[in-house]
């Protein structure tokens, strides 16, 4: 049963007859109620535009401001779902659609990537309709499938955190390996903390800054203020004083940007050169918690490492730390937090 309305046409201003037909009336009078409301919202389906091209608009222009590795991150996890429904013509795509890829993909993926490509998702098709190019988000109706289990986790244990800290001793990077497993500092906030931001007396240090593209950090939670364990306190007032020797030698090379942790000329750590510096003390030591050298570097610079204990509970990192200090045995309850917000 054809049925010709009034649409728009495609210069926005003239307006043209577009056929719609259906196999029942009311197949036609559903049809043309959606293409009433496209008209009231204002879109403009284009012909012929897919879920592809509006997955690729919103790579190239929804992302801005963020860095490359977002952006290519978010690429190929959308990869797997567009060999699914890329074909298909966006105003089409339906909530059934959007599931069928969903589902595909968690058959061999974890469910994080499947977290991480269903939300991608709806964001292009966010993007797609704040462009006008649909009414409806077709990802936004549906529920995540849960998809394989992940890797193994690489939390530490408390045993071997502690091996670790002792293993780390009067190294360089010694305060930066104690802060980080104490306080739960992610190392790419650790390697833009400025002494500005930290209070030994007041036993805090404000998270307000990170290295990743732009300087914030990976969230706006992620902006806090922690208290700093005993430990961790001790480490860095000791870090300081072997920084000050290294500015007094250093001399007019020396760049001031009041890093906390830095080059020997006072410059920006990177992930690579740390990792590479904790393996190499590391190196030869036998008090490492049962991890090779380039294991113990990896676990230190893993971001936001976690302390996994006995019988699957989790405890505050400064757990371990303090048991490390004091050589105690491991207690049956947990102690008051340490790295906790303020």
């Amino acid at each position: 049963m054809p049925l010709s309305p009034l649409a728009m046409g495609p210069d926005g201003k003239t307006w043209r007859r577009q056929k719609i037909s259906g196999r029942t009336r009311a197949e036609v009078a559903a049809k043309l109620r959606e293409l009433q409301a496209e008209h009231d919202f204002g879109a403009r389906p284009t012909p012929g535009y897919t879920v592809r091209q509006a997955v690729d608009d919103w790579l190239a222009e929804g992302l801005d401001g963020r860095s490359a590795g977002t952006v290519t991150l978010n690429r190929n996890v959308l990869k797997p779902v567009t060999a699914v429904i890329g074909d298909i013509e966006l105003r089409k795509l339906t909530a059934h659609d959007v599931r069928r890829a969903l589902t595909r993909l968690a058959d061999n993926h974890s469910s994080r990537t499947v977290v991480i490509a269903h939300n991608a998702l709806t964001r292009a098709l966010r993007h797609a309709q704040a462009n006008r190019h649909i009414l409806h988000n077709a990802a936004s109706l549906v529920d995540t499938p849960k998809g394989q289990r992940g890797r193994p986790s690489r939390a530490l244990t408390a045993e071997q955190a502690a091996a670790l800290v002792k293993a780390a001793g009067q190294a360089r990077l010694g305060a930066y390996v104690v802060l980080c497993l104490l306080t739960g500092i992610r190392t790419e906030e650790a390697r833009a903390l400025c002494w500005d931001h930290v209070d030994l007396d007041g036993g805090t240090v404000a998270v307000w800054r990170s290295v990743r593209h732009g300087g914030d950090t990976k969230t706006a939670r992620s902006r806090r203020t922690l208290g700093l364990p005993h430990a961790a306190g001790e480490a860095l007032r000791e870090h300081r004083r072997r920084q000050a020797g290294e500015k007094l030698a250093t001399g007019a090379l020396w760049n001031d940007h009041g890093l906390v942790f830095a080059t020997r000329v006072g410059t920006q750590l990177d992930a690579g050169k740390c990792q590479a510096a904790v393996q190499g003390h590391l190196q030869g030591r036998r008090d490492r918690g049962g991890l090779d050298a380039a294991g113990a570097a990896d676990k230190l610079c893993e971001p936001a490492v976690g302390l996994g204990c006995a019988g699957g509970r989790d405890r505050p990192a400064g757990w371990a730390l303090e048991l490390a200090d004091h050589g105690s045995d491991l207690p049956e309850g947990d102690p008051p937090g340490a790295g906790q917000r303020r």
